[in-house]
């Protein structure tokens, strides 16, 4: 079988790697591996799908990944990429985070079959003795070396408080925590984790005196050189509840042109050989390699048939054959609300989600942006009435480019 380092290093999943003969070399043997996720939301975004898919090889390798759940972590906060320090998160929250996330990662993982594994740092993290932690780990950090990371560099300006600082020492007594317990050999984690991975390898090195490893991911961007993963309605999310199975298809289906390729490699299981020669796609053919990126995408996160349920409603809604099944996200109002509130069409798109303020909602009639059911809206205070809907109850609305939205009246 091939190796699985090749064939993350061909799809894309590595940026910096500590030694990557020994890391070939580890992984010719099953061998045990981790990724933190700190619950800090109450859902995972596409931010950690990267780490998923990248845990989804290992596993199909052989490999028995574990996702770290940081429930001791989280009540500290990472400073990592961050300008200020982040908003202390109660246990009660983070408990309700670590559920949450459990069920996203059982989505992903075989974990009820024992191919891998969901640990908390809690466990070990929250019993510990303050003194002897500083006798046994402490003493192997240089404070010096840790200001010189880039984590901490860029705040000590603005302010660096005490608790965050120690967020490094807790994620290498993870990787300390995980060799012990586990016999994990191999930490992965974003690129801006790389001083905190480099930290527990070596503390594993000058305590234990054997030698762990570790990779990162690359921050994916967007061509101008943006955080990937970002809609103007927030995160995309990987929990249906957050954002439908419809909006996810429709992120995936709207990438920049010159980022599918990258993203057929990561975010799907397609062989090489394929997106290869989807490579020399243009015009059309590129806006079909953008629906095999979103269909691949979405029946990962959210199974086939809700990935089938999205490609018709996409299909549906932008040939004009109708209001596209029930994939599309929407609302239902009843006959008594359109009859007492009275809305106008900006009020309306307002009320329903459909744009973020009545402002917007403004906006975007006015250049001509907003349809009802194919008819375009020209008049900001046009009245929203029963004749807006068709025989089966239904209004399809067109928002900008590319957005859909269908509001079923009952």
């Amino acid at each position: 079988m091939r190796n699985v380092y090749e064939v993350l290093k061909e799809r894309g999943f590595i940026e910096n790697i500590t030694d990557e003969e020994a890391v070939i070399t580890i992984l010719k043997k099953p061998v045990v591996c981790y990724t933190g996720f700190d619950p800090t939301g109450d859902s995972l975004h596409v931010g950690h799908l990267l780490p998923l898919m990248a845990l989804m090889h290992l596993e199909k390798a052989g490999h028995k990944p574990i996702a770290l759940l940081g429930g001791g972590t989280a009540m500290i906060g990472d400073p990592s990429g961050k300008t200020e320090m982040r908003q202390m998160i109660s246990s009660e929250e983070i408990e309700r985070n670590k559920e949450a996330m459990k069920k996203i990662i059982n989505r992903y993982l075989d974990i009820e079959g024992g191919k891998s594994l969901i640990l908390d740092n809690a466990e070990w993290l929250l019993p510990l003795n303050y003194i002897d932690f500083l006798r046994e780990i402490g003493c192997h950090f240089s404070v010096n070396r840790m200001l010189a990371a880039e984590a901490y560099k860029q705040r000590l300006e603005r302010g660096l408080s005490f608790i965050e600082f120690n967020y490094q020492i807790l994620q290498a007594f993870d990787f300390l925590t995980l060799y012990r317990s586990h016999g994990c050999l191999l930490q992965m984690g974003g690129n801006d984790q790389w001083g905190n991975i480099l930290a527990g390898e070596d503390l594993i090195r000058r305590i234990e005196g054997k030698e762990a490893h570790a990779f990162t991911y690359p921050l994916l961007t967007t061509s101008d050189g943006k955080k990937m993963g970002k809609t103007e309605k927030g995160a995309v999310w990987l929990s249906a509840e957050k954002l439908s199975p419809y909006e996810y298809f429709q992120f995936w289906r709207n990438v920049e042109d010159d980022q599918v390729i990258k993203l057929l490699k990561i975010f799907t299981f397609l062989p090489m050989e394929e997106i290869t020669a989807m490579e020399a796609w243009k015009d059309h053919e590129l806006n079909k390699a953008k629906e095999i990126l979103a269909f691949e995408a979405t029946a990962i996160t959210h199974g086939k048939e809700e990935a089938r349920k999205a490609l018709e409603a996409t299909k549906a809604v932008f040939s004009g054959a109708g209001a596209g099944g029930d994939a599309l996200p929407g609302t239902v109002v009843s006959r008594q609300e359109i009859s007492a509130e009275k809305w106008d069409a900006a009020s309306f798109l307002a009320d329903q989600g459909f744009a973020s303020s009545k402002s917007e909602a403004k906006r975007l009639i006015m250049q001509g942006g907003v349809s009802f059911n194919g008819e375009k809206v020209g008049d900001i205070l046009m009245p929203v009435t029963e004749k807006n809907f068709d025989e089966k109850g239904e209004c399809l609305i067109k928002v900008g480019k590319k957005k859909f939205y269908k509001v079923i009246l009952q």
